[in-house]
């Protein structure tokens, strides 16, 4: 049994395949969904050489991570990816082509109508009055469509990415295990949700805008060099003839232009990277706050949470005035830009003009001309900032696809030590075979157990705070995947954990008691009769209620309400990680006998400290820490204590009676 497929059991209580089964059966629909849809392997990240500096280490692990993004987004145009990827994208080249010749039809229409003007030919100008009514029609109904299309193509490659990172991400519970790995993996669901974003939404504005002005130039170059000519200038007594000169101005233009910013913008990247970087901290410290306020309330912590906030929001303004500063150079130098444009053409033509061999018309095309021209080399100049954004964003989403990386290397490489899962054989419903729990570095948590569990026992595992009873429940649920040895279960058994804090989910009460099956699964009356059995019957009224039930219930009854989840889900397996820790010990005995009154067949592993509740197990196994690895040290049967127990009450209440009637006969 696959470690995703114990997953799928705990929390859908899905049955367990046949040994026979295909790969494909085995497979949970997340890794399905990843499996098509990586149509290339991610390459291993290699350490840079030693004998490079630091700064280019770190390029070299920049360029990794843009290579890394490229290799999943460009699935999305693959046999596995968008049906409708390559409709849009033709679509979108198309529409750019055809606008491209909507704006030299607007240049010839702009030679045309100045030459009339100049020729003072009214009817001229009157039909090219009406002819540039369709022709502005026509490019706004084009760049209307381009929107459509383009923005399109971002949902769609949003949506396909967002959905391929997401599957791969909760696959075999490795939205879990990134928090106990080192990598460059912090707040996944800010890189998910935003980072993302950027990613796919500003390469396709890129590629068509590159598209674009490599189309636009191409085109107007020709115009210039047809309109312009070559200029003829007498210099010191000399006569010198440059052909072109209309090009050749708009080529060094745009070249000092898109030179003076690239100097300007050259650390754009990084402090993109840092503010991003901050944004995503800064998120995280009011998150926090939000998730553990009543921790922080009750402990009057709000000085000390503010100072945490105001320290992490004074690093968002410092890198936002260090981008400030940029924006600011960049700013300039496209203002200059666009300000000079529109004149250099005119100041250029204007001796041809005066002299009679350019038209008013003629000057105002290739014043036009020049100025799209100009538009086009200086693309970069205007987008920089933006490119800037894409980088850092696309390389924050590359890390956590790295991080992935090496999780899923690990599940499928014999080199890391990996816990096996199988099936029992007989009437165990679990063992534990020679199974050693490790951190994912190799440091050993629990060593060397074996365990046999049969159906219906009720086991207590004990052990002093820090011996790895957790790390080892999580290692049997098939959360924990590092160390040796193999988890069995039976193949027709149903798992379900509870944990020392419970989820609730957002939502009415009624899907926060049915989870993680539907609301719906059960009948009112059900989870009504559920609730009234956990001592719960109070909020019987309130079942349909949408409610921020995390917050409003109580650490006790949270845990009340996930033993009623129990009496839903019936399953056969029932694993307990201090589940009754919040709750007073009669609560906690009432508790424990509703369960094994309502489920008496049900299997039970516990994680507990408190004694009191050996007397709901039948047996107690004992972790205890020592160096190398915690060890199981006994396996006591509690059921034969109990009996022995209970007899020494039967003797003890004998021997009373006795000693009664003796006393009263005395008496008399």
């Amino acid at each position: 049994m696959s470690g995703a497929k114990l997953k799928a059991k705990s929390i859908n209580g899905a049955k367990a395949g046949g040994a026979d089964k295909s790969r494909q059966e085995k497979l949970s629909t997340a890794e399905v969904a990843t499996e098509v849809n990586a149509q290339d392997a991610p390459p291993d990240f290699i350490d840079p050489d030693p004998d490079l500096t630091p700064e280019e280490a770190e390029q070299a692990r920049k360029r990794y991570l843009l290579k890394r993004f490229w290799i999943s987004a460009r699935g999305y145009w693959s046999r596995g990816g968008d049906r409708l990827a390559w409709v849009c994208s033709i679509g979108l080249l198309t529409l750019i082509c055809i606008n491209v010749g909507f704006q030299y039809g607007i240049n010839v229409w702009n030679r045309a109508i100045f030459d009339a003007i100049e020729q003072r030919n009214a009817s001229t100008v009157y039909f090219l009055s009406a002819v540039f009514v369709p022709l502005v029609l026509g490019s706004g109904s084009l760049v209307v469509a381009q929107v459509f299309l383009r923005m399109t193509m971002q949902r769609h490659w949003r949506s396909w990415l967002t959905t391929e990172v997401i599957a791969r991400w909760l696959a075999n519970g490795r939205y879990y295990q990134l928090n106990l790995v080192g990598g460059d993996h912090t707040n996944p669901e800010a890189r998910i949700a935003e980072d993302l974003r950027i990613a796919t939404e500003s390469p396709v504005d890129f590629v068509a805008g590159v598209i674009s002005a490599f189309l636009s130039a191409s085109t107007f170059i020709v115009v210039l060099w047809t309109i312009g000519g070559a200029l003829t200038l007498t210099i010191a007594g000399s006569t010198v003839t440059v052909p072109g000169f209309l090009v050749i101005t708009a080529i060094l233009y745009a070249a000092i232009t898109s030179t003076s910013m690239t100097l300007i913008g050259r650390h754009f990247v990084r402090l993109s990277e840092e503010k991003n970087q901050a944004e995503a901290e800064f998120r995280y410290t009011l998150t926090r706050v939000r998730e553990n306020g009543e921790s922080i309330a009750l402990l009057g912590g709000e000085e000390e949470e503010r100072s945490g906030i105001d320290k992490t929001f004074a690093n968002v303004l410092r890198q936002w005035a260090l981008l400030t500063g940029q924006h600011m150079r960049t700013a300039l130098v496209s203002q200059g830009s666009s300000l000079f444009a529109p004149v250099v053409p005119v100041l250029l033509c204007a001796p041809k003009f005066l002299e009679g061999s350019m038209t008013l018309g003629q000057v105002m095309q290739a014043a036009s001309a020049f100025a799209i021209v100009q538009g086009a080399f200086g693309w970069l100049v205007d987008n920089y900032p933006r490119l800037a954004d894409w980088n850092a964003s696309a390389r924050r989403i590359a890390s956590l696809m790295m991080s992935l990386d090496g999780l899923e290397r690990a599940e499928q490489s014999d080199a890391f030590g990996r816990i096996r899962r199988g099936e029992t054989e007989g009437d165990a419903v679990l063992s534990l075979d020679n199974l050693s729990v490790s951190l994912d570095d190799g440091t050993a948590v629990v060593k060397e157990t074996e365990v046999v569990i049969e159906a219906g026992e009720r086991v207590l595992v004990a052990g002093e705070s820090g011996s790895g009873k957790s790390t080892l429940v999580r290692a049997v649920a098939g959360l924990w995947p590092w160390g040796d040895g193999s988890v069995n279960f039976h193949a027709d058994r149903r798992l379900f954990m509870l944990p020392q804090r419970p989820y609730i989910p957002s939502g009415t009460l009624r899907r926060a008691v049915a989870y993680p099956a539907a609301a719906d699964n059960w009948t009112l009356k059900k989870i009504n009769a559920a609730l009234g059995k956990v001592g719960l019957d109070y909020l019987s009224g309130k079942i349909e209620e949408e409610a921020p039930w995390d917050q409003t219930l109580s650490g006790g009854e949270k845990q009340r309400l996930a033993f009623a989840r129990l009496l839903l889900h019936t399953p056969d397996i029932i694993v307990l990680d201090e589940a009754t820790s919040a709750l007073d010990e009669k609560s906690q005995e009432k508790l424990m006998e509703m369960l094994i009154h309502e489920l008496p067949e049900v299997t039970i592993i516990s994680v507990a400290h408190r004694a009191e509740l050996e007397a709901f197990h039948t047996r107690k196994i004992t972790l205890e820490r020592r160096k190398g690895g915690a060890k199981l040290v006994s396996d006591i049967d509690l059921g034969q204590r109990k009996r022995r127990q209970n007899v020494l009450v039967r003797l003890l209440g004998r021997k009373g009676k006795l000693s009664g009637r003796h006393s009263a006969s005395i008496r008399n």
